[in-house]
């Protein structure tokens, strides 16, 4: 039996960055210091963000740094059929429903004010499929290892989209389905994400899902104070182990680790063996971290 069943969730939209490492190591380190497994999902189920290659890239910068994965690699773009098994269980239950309305109908509201709910305003448009957040429990709570107790109004959180107006599946809906199916105990990702569990939370009790516990990691920042992201042109690692020791040791010390400064110039294995013998949840603070002084790729 499975006591602990991590997961690292990219999407190739581009190679990883400094902020990928972070999140990537923290659920490696996290899995394989409770003697669990770590496996990996390429959440590409939107191509026209998913350039040729970047998947790849992934898969060989992950290798570059010791991060091997259990398990065959999950690709979502094969995993149309059990998305439709789930959104029209949730539609036979009168969970989810069809939207006709544009983002610019509800600008001047805070959250999409659920217009379509009992019919589709204008049938002759496009619709996107939408979540029920008005039903079922309130408020929307869990404890993360982290953040602590989290509490979110269900009337705050606005309906999500579970498949786009295009005909491609939404993050959310695919995210729970597939954590279920791999058999997801553990979520460890950026805090960034931290307001997108509330309609998992709420996805995963209409569909029976077991739910995992969930450790949401400080933001990390560039020097300009904005977060690392592909957006904001973040380097890509490197895959050459000269580059790759240095940036390793720099993101255990984001991870708040404090290894010692001999296991900078460490092969990979060591720095990863020293990791897990010393990974701490305890140690982590729960506030932004600057890349500082971590070497650029």
């Amino acid at each position: 039996m499975i006591r602990y069943r991590g997961r690292f969730a990219p999407t190739p939209s581009g190679p990883l960055h400094f902020g990928s490492l972070v999140a990537a190591l923290a659920s490696f380190l996290d899995a394989r210091r409770a003697g669990g497994e770590w496996w990996l999902r390429i959440e590409d189920i939107d191509p026209p963000r998913c350039p040729a290659g970047a998947a790849d890239t992934i898969l060989r910068q992950l290798e570059a740094f010791g991060l091997h994965w259990d398990g065959p690699v999950r690709w979502q773009h094969d995993r149309d059929d059990a998305y439709a098994a789930a959104l029209a269980r949730l539609e036979a239950a009168g969970l989810a429903y069809p939207c006709s309305c544009s983002r610019k109908q509800w600008r001047d509201h805070p959250v999409y004010p659920g217009w379509c709910r009992r019919g589709v305003s204008d049938p002759a448009k496009p619709v996107a499929w939408r979540l029920r957040s008005d039903l079922g429990a309130r408020p929307v709570a869990w404890p993360d290892r982290l953040f602590g107790e989290q509490r979110f109004d269900p009337a705050e959180l606005g309906d999500v989209v579970l498949k786009r107006k295009d005909g491609l599946w939404a993050y959310q809906l695919a995210v729970v389905v597939d954590d279920a199916d791999q058999g997801i105990s553990d979520v460890v990702r950026g805090v960034d994400l931290l307001d997108n569990t509330p309609w998992q939370r709420q996805l995963q009790q209409a569909l029976g899902y077991p739910e995992p516990r969930y450790l949401h990691l400080p933001l990390i920042l560039g020097d300009d104070g904005q977060k690392l992201s592909k957006q904001n042109l973040a380097p890509a690692l490197p895959e050459t182990d000269d580059a790759v020791r240095p940036l390793l040791h720099a993101a255990l010390t984001a991870l708040d680790q404090a290894p010692p400064d001999a296991l900078a110039t460490a092969p990979v294995d060591e720095q990863l063996a020293w990791g897990i013998a010393h990974w701490e949840i305890d140690r982590l603070r729960a506030t932004p971290h600057r890349q500082g002084h971590a070497p650029t790729p």
